[in-house]
């Protein structure tokens, strides 16, 4: 019975997604970054790490096998032992490209400096946008440059950016009914003014006919009729 007890307890750990081997710097176990990039943010990682005593990780896996990528990610940073022990001043960026996931996950002595902002910063502005148009290396070597630039004290432009992409984003549904209306409104106030209009301002030139602005209208009739001109039609 209590063997039944424990591994009920434990199973959803028999079935956590396996932690991969730390090989470097850049553990693309996914595949998704290319040789050049990889070989670029190795030697851009390193001498972060030289010039101080922060060190940021990239890795990518294939999916989580229906894992959370928080739990996962927060599991592979305290596998990894990444950053100083007794500074905690390690950050680990993790892609899993089958479940369209990513996270920047930060120790607790860079959370001061690397704060949940910029994390979501990077992630929506730098990562997302690039990850959509099938630019993974692209997407996570823009990443890595802002966070650098912000763990040496230079934050202001990434947060510039935020707010920048804090606009209202183009909305197709919004144009269309904003062209809808000014359609309705043209036809609409139109007729009236085809209506009301040449009999005040025109040239009588018969029983319910007028010239004016160089056409003839017959408001009670069946439309107008120009001397010249283009035809067009909504």
């Amino acid at each position: 019975m209590l063997y039944a007890v424990l591994s009920f307890l434990f199973l959803p750990l028999a079935f956590a997604v396996e932690l991969p081997a730390l090989t470097g710097r850049v553990v693309d176990n996914a595949g998704i970054i290319d040789a050049a990039t990889r070989a670029a943010l190795t030697r851009k990682l390193a001498d972060f790490e030289t010039k101080g005593s922060d060190q940021i990780v990239v890795a990518t896996i294939p999916g989580l096998d229906g894992e959370e990528i928080e739990p996962y990610a927060n599991r592979l940073f305290r596998f990894w032992k990444l950053g100083q022990a007794k500074e905690n001043n390690g950050a680990l960026l993790l892609v899993a490209p089958n479940d369209r996931k990513m996270r920047i996950e930060v120790g607790y002595g860079l959370e001061g400096t690397l704060t949940d902002l910029h994390t979501k910063l990077i992630i929506e502005n730098d990562m997302v946008p690039a990850f959509r148009a099938g630019d993974f290396s692209g997407g996570i070597e823009k990443a890595v440059d802002d966070m650098i630039m912000v763990l040496e004290g230079n934050p202001e432009e990434l947060e510039a950016r935020g707010e920048r992409n804090q606009q209202a984003p183009f909305d197709s549904d919004d144009l269309f009914f904003a062209v809808f209306i000014s359609i309705w409104a043209i036809i609409f106030f139109g007729s009236i003014a085809v209506s009301v209009l040449p009999p005040i301002f025109g040239q009588k030139l018969g029983p319910g006919r007028y010239r004016w602005l160089g056409m003839t209208f017959e408001p009670g009739g069946g439309g107008s009729s120009g001397g010249g001109g283009s035809s067009g039609s909504w």
